[in-house]
């Protein structure tokens, strides 16, 4: 035996789904939210409205602002201050440092801030200028500065 759905049903879930977005950001549940929440003013307003009916408008609402959302973004990308903030090693390309220790047979590794990395380039002897002027993976890929 099935309960009468009423419109205050659909504004209940439409506040858990928007409590559910603060909790998992990712403007997914947003939408479904705000597809819940048309949903129950339409059942508000046509009340003789059955239960096929309204989850078909609370899928489709559902869908179409999700596709909507995700086609938006991937069109209008949010720019960033930071653009190299969780991408470490290229924020170190452009720059010059000196060895502490020889590069040898091509590697070596070089006291960069707080951390140490490992370089690749020419064998160059300690006190030598290097820049580095790429990465592979985990490892900055430097030349000789003269």
């Amino acid at each position: 035996m099935l309960i009468q759905i009423v419109y205050w049903h659909w504004l209940a879930l439409a506040v858990f789904l928007l409590i559910v977005e603060i909790l998992a950001p990712g403007m997914f549940f947003l939408w479904m939210a705000q597809a819940s929440l048309i949903t129950g003013i339409a059942l508000y307003l046509f009340s003789n409205m059955g239960w096929q009916a309204q989850v078909l408008i609370f899928s489709i609402i559902s869908v179409v602002g999700i596709v909507a959302a995700k086609r938006y973004v991937r069109h209008h990308p949010t720019e960033s201050d930071q653009p190299l903030l969780n991408r470490r090693t290229a924020q170190y390309v452009g720059r010059i440092f000196t060895l502490e220790q020889p590069i040898i047979n091509g590697q070596g590794k070089i006291k960069v801030d707080d951390s140490t990395w490992k370089i690749q380039g020419d064998d160059c002897p300690s006190g030598s200028k290097v820049k580095v002027v790429g990465a592979d993976s985990v490892v900055l890929l430097i030349e000789k500065v003269d």
